[in-house]
């Protein structure tokens, strides 16, 4: 389960070519839930306190500024994207904590990490664009210290009336053509509910993590269902 019909190629042209605006979108597109999210994302792991974070598929770094309020040594965010890194690292600069985030560019599937680097990661909205799921699932386990903790926050499906129905009606036409003209990337849009229909959630995805080597799994639906947060650990 992957990127449907994209190589890695072009998604990282298509996130370089709506950097500039991507904040705004998150913002606009999701009625800014997204940050309520994120904040919940990072409590999970408000007693774990971990000293080194890696924020993978961190795009403009929202993900990783919300983490310093776990107060970490060291975070680092990867993505495949130069411009996204670009304005992740202008973000980083203005809350003076340069030294304490950094950001690289790297694919999920080959982070350049040796092995047991870190102790916890995230992952906010990036998981989809996965072309392997597996084998970025496993790569990332490579680089958690034993005990270490993988948080994902992901689009769901809600199951329920009418939200299912709204949603899918959001999904479908709404969020397409409104991405569109805010970010001059019809191409951009129309991938988004593509990858939401076809990536694995809920128990689907909990299956992925536990076949890549993650236990003690948890999934919560956050508002009702229309993003999913997962937790899985490895093994100590």
């Amino acid at each position: 389960m992957g990127v449907p019909d994209k190589g890695k190629a072009r998604v990282e042209a298509m996130f370089d070519d709506i950097a500039p605006r991507y904040d705004l979108l998150n913002r606009v597109l999701s009625f800014g839930i997204d940050r309520s999210w994120r904040r919940e994302a990072v409590d999970l792991l408000r007693h774990e306190r971990p000293a080194r974070i890696l924020d993978v598929a961190t795009g403009t770094g929202d993900l990783a500024v919300e983490a310093l309020r776990l107060d970490p040594k060291k975070i680092v965010g990867v993505d495949l994207s130069e411009r996204m890194l670009a304005l992740a690292k202008e973000k980083v600069a203005r809350l003076g904590e340069s030294k304490r985030v950094e950001f690289r560019q790297a694919d999920a599937a080959r982070l350049p990490y040796s092995d047991r680097q870190f102790h916890a990661v995230f992952i906010a909205f990036g998981a989809r664009n996965f072309e392997d799921l597996h084998r970025c699932l496993v790569e990332i386990r490579r680089v958690l210290r034993p005990g270490g903790t993988l948080v994902v926050l992901e689009f769901g499906k809600p199951a329920h009336f009418p939200v299912k129905q709204l949603y899918s009606l959001y999904t479908s036409h709404v969020l397409p053509r409104v991405g569109s003209a805010l970010s001059h990337n019809d191409d951009a849009y129309r991938y988004l509910p593509e990858t939401i229909a076809t990536f694995p959630y809920g128990d689907a995805f909990l299956e992925h993590m536990h076949k890549a080597g993650y236990e003690g799994l948890l999934c919560r639906e956050l508002t009702l269902g229309i993003a999913l947060l997962y937790r899985g650990a490895v093994p100590a």
